[in-house]
């Protein structure tokens, strides 16, 4: 019987083909109907190496496959040194445990809609015991492709396995999704971080970005290669510029900055990964009282990475955040309330200069 029906099934695919039916497209041949920049804006810079043995490419493979017990076999049921749960935090809810976690990747195609997906992976830096992977997820919707630029940041417990992950991407490209994202991490103090725990040309940016009261642009594009460009994780439907255009900008981006950067907001890093060549940070904001009251602002979670040339200058800044979008939360949405959101990370204002300042007991 099985014999017969694959018989007669070959016949019907012959029988289509020879009538000019068009045979099934792969996911390469289907149209883009959602682009983003990431993939297309660098294929043209030196990108290194990416290992394919790693535990974060895993972890993207299996959620674009929908293999949900594939994903929940990187973690272990406790994390290694602490009584705590391993954790996927999402722009969408955080999954703690093996449970939570197998149903966030059991939903992951669903949240996006898509009835498949594959991920190419662009970026991956390696360094203290986490790896920042940069790829887009390219989801297969109603017969096109819908690509999603993520930052993927992995806690390894082991070469091979994982005791968190955190991702990143602009909230436009998440179906029905408001641009808030709780703070991951409680700051150790309310102010920038310590200077010295960058190098070269991420430790010349940030101090400059970070100079109360309002940051040095000038400093900052000296830390900026003549063709240094800014972008890849923008809202869907941002146009790639040619590149000349996008280091002209680029060497403009501080003096947009130093109308409220520091005296209204603040990215206080609360993880470095560097592997000589890239630098990826997850920060959150430190907001002043003065930043609420005329931008608006809100504490959140964002992710950032820095890409040194050859020279030491940087090549490349990618940044993914929601900033300029508070206007828009929707707060039945959100996993505080509006009153809790304003009051995260909150000072009355920051103290003059950068570094070595006061603590509390």
């Amino acid at each position: 019987m099985i014999r017969r029906f694959l018989l007669l099934s070959g016949a019907a695919l012959l029988l289509l083909q020879a009538c000019g039916a068009p045979a099934p497209q792969t996911a390469d041949e289907l149209p883009v109907r959602k682009a983003c920049n990431l993939e297309r804006l660098y294929q043209d810079m030196p990108r290194g190496e990416i290992r394919t043995d790693t535990p974060d490419l895993a972890f993207a493979n299996a959620l674009s496959a929908g293999n949900a017990e594939q994903v929940a076999a990187l973690f272990r049921e406790k994390k290694l040194f602490w009584d705590e749960l391993p954790a996927v935090d999402t722009p969408y809810g955080r999954f703690e445990g093996l449970d939570d976690i197998r149903a966030f990747a059991g939903g992951f195609l669903e949240k996006f809609h898509a009835t498949s997906a594959t991920f190419t992976p662009v970026f991956q830096t390696i360094g203290g015991g986490r790896i920042a992977l940069e790829g887009v997820f390219k989801f297969v919707v109603d017969g096109a492709i819908e690509e999603v630029p993520f930052f993927v940041i992995t806690d390894l417990r082991t070469p091979s396995l994982l005791e968190e992950v955190r991702m990143y991407t602009h909230y436009s490209f998440i179906p029905d999704q408001t641009p808030y994202r709780k703070p991951i991490f409680k700051p150790a103090h309310y102010e920038m971080g310590d200077p010295g725990l960058l190098t070269g040309a991420m430790r010349a940016y940030y101090e400059a970005l970070h100079h109360a009261p309002y940051c040095d642009p000038d400093k900052i594009h000296a830390a900026f290669a003549d063709d240094c460009i800014i972008g890849g994780y923008d809202p869907w439907g941002t146009p790639i510029l040619p590149k000349e255009e996008m280091s002209r900008n680029a060497h403009r981006f501080g003096y947009g900055l130093a109308t409220y950067i520091p005296a209204c907001v603040g990215m206080r890093y609360e993880t470095i990964i560097d592997d000589g060549r890239t630098c990826v940070i997850e920060w959150c904001h430190i907001v002043s009282k003065q930043g609420q009251q005329e931008r608006n602002r809100i504490a959140m979670s964002g992710c950032s990475a820095y890409q040194r040339n050859d020279e030491g200058y940087l090549c490349s800044v990618r940044i993914s955040d929601y900033a300029g979008h508070e206007g828009e939360i929707d707060w039945t949405k959100t996993p505080v309330s509006r009153e809790e959101a304003y009051a995260i990370n909150l000072v009355d204002k920051f103290q003059g200069g950068c570094g070595m300042k006061p603590q509390a007991e």
